[in-house]
């Protein structure tokens, strides 16, 4: 039973180690994610935009498997845990073998290494450790670092260049783990959800994308919002004034636009949304008496302004596109394309209500009966600011995740582990020679030129440094031949 196990384990290890379970499991992901970026995603569509885009059917479907909120499904985070343990597997299994390369490469050579090596040449030397001197300060100059090697055959040289970027694949495995680790944090976690205010209201909780509401631990105002249009009239721009209150203190400000959200205590307030409530912000009226006396007067729904000691006014409604039917005044639309306020005028001293209708609707209004008559003088709508409100706790490890991948594929694709071999052979003809040989971990070709500029290189520093060493003797023999004439 205990080997059955054992067995079953290992299969299973082997299976999630393996380099092509790895890239299905990626590829899976990365589909995955392209589809949540092409379906329209909840909360952040609109319900009503969601039913225009797809049918009832399909919206049916695609709620049921969770693809309308694809970065929150159970089967997602599952699958991001596959892959995170996938490459976990696949570093685990490989890292001994990859950090025994590093830790301790290949200094010596012998004569079955030589050989097969792709990139070498010979050079004739008068003294093998003078020639190797001569290779050592040819590579420190072309930035290798240098080591000299004592073996069974003699003094060597090894030197080498970005020993580091044989390590490079596992800062991308470390790096895709972060932001894989910042998904299902987010997915368990976070969440997302939407607010509407008005100028002046103030809010501490946020309906999220469940229905449930999260209660904040400060409060959000909005002390202004607006829309800055384009020459056509198209908007150009949404913006609001958003401050943040927390225990009865005001503790930061800020006003917000598009991809420029607020963020306070890992909450960020993202400008979604602008528009008309449909209600009245603010109505400038001209009360006129009976008598010919006039005062300007402004109100709001529901407030009452006395007009003197015994009469007063009371704005009751407003309707922003309004329409009779049936004896009755209702609303077409929110926009004030065709508006009108009911009114009620009342009288202290007998308690009587007129209803008063600007504009004068008949068979409804009794503005005749009314010791006052108005006229409009300016109307202000009420607008409210929509933002999109998240809490995604991981989003530190995806953007860590994101730096460390950068760091990763630039170390991977731009440096270049190159290894240089040194040593004293003896040539064909019974020279004495210093063999020099190299190898890179990618880009041969471009090293094959870069070796063959360092080995020639070498070769004239060996024959300047010949030339140097004779040039006293020669000039010695020609003293004394004159010396002798």
């Amino acid at each position: 039973m205990v080997s059955k196990i054992h067995s079953h384990a290992r299969r299973f290890w082997q299976f999630i180690s393996s380099i092509k379970t790895g890239v299905i499991l990626l590829i899976i992901v990365v589909i995955v994610s392209a589809a949540g970026t092409l379906i329209l995603q909840r909360p952040m569509t609109d319900a009503d935009e969601m039913q225009r885009a797809y049918s009832p059917k399909v919206l049916r479907i695609l709620d049921v498997v969770r693809l309308t909120d694809v970065f929150h499904a159970w089967w997602f985070l599952l699958l991001l845990m596959l892959v995170s343990l996938a490459i976990v597997a696949a570093s685990v299994d490989r890292f001994p073998n990859a950090w025994r390369y590093f830790s301790r490469p290949y200094k010596s050579t012998d004569e079955s290494f030589r050989r097969a090596l792709g990139s070498q040449k010979q050079i004739a030397v008068q003294d093998a450790e003078a020639g190797i001197e001569v290779a050592a300060r040819v590579l420190r100059k072309a930035g290798f670092h240098t080591e000299h090697v004592i073996g069974k055959q003699g003094a060597s040289l090894f030197a080498e260049r970005n020993r580091f970027s044989e390590m490079a694949v596992y800062i991308v495995h470390a790096s895709l783990l972060l932001i894989f680790l910042g998904g299902i944090i987010d997915g368990l976690y976070g969440w997302n959800g939407f607010v509407s205010l008005v100028r002046g209201q103030q809010v501490q909780a946020v309906e999220t994308r469940a229905g449930s509401t999260r209660a904040l631990a400060f409060s959000v105002r909005c002390d202004g919002a607006g829309q800055e249009n384009y020459a056509d009239g198209s908007p150009k721009r949404w913006w609001s004034d958003l401050a943040v209150v927390e225990n009865g203190r005001e503790v930061v400000r800020k006003q917000i636009v598009v991809n420029d959200p607020l963020v306070y205590r890992g909450v960020r307030f993202y400008q979604a949304s602008y528009g008309m409530t449909g209600k009245v912000e603010k109505l400038l009226l001209v009360a006129k008496s009976k008598g010919g006396k006039q005062q300007e007067i402004e109100l709001t729904v529901g407030q009452k302004v006395q007009l003197d000691p015994e009469t007063s006014v009371t704005l009751a409604r407003f309707i922003p596109d309004f329409v009779v039917r049936d004896g009755e005044v209702y609303a077409q639309s929110d926009e004030p394309s065709n508006p009108a306020v009911q009114m009620y005028v009342t009288s202290a001293s007998t308690g009587k209500s007129v209803e008063v209708w600007l504009p004068e609707i008949q068979g409804i209004s009794h503005n005749g009966e009314s010791p006052y008559s108005f006229e409009p003088r300016d109307l202000q709508m009420a607008h409210y600011t929509g933002l999109q409100v998240s809490h995604e706790p991981g989003q530190w490890a995806v953007w860590a995740g994101c730096i460390l991948m950068a760091l990763g594929l630039a170390t991977a694709f731009y440096l270049v582990h190159m290894r240089i071999w040194v040593t004293s052979v003896v040539d064909a003809r019974g020279r004495t020679a210093i063999w020099v040989g190299g190898a890179a971990n990618k880009n041969r070709d471009a090293f094959k030129e870069k070796f063959s500029e360092i080995a020639d290189k070498i070769e004239s520093e060996v024959k300047n440094s010949r030339a140097k060493k004779n040039q006293p003797a020669a000039c010695r023999e020609e003293h004394v031949a004159l010396v002798e004439s």
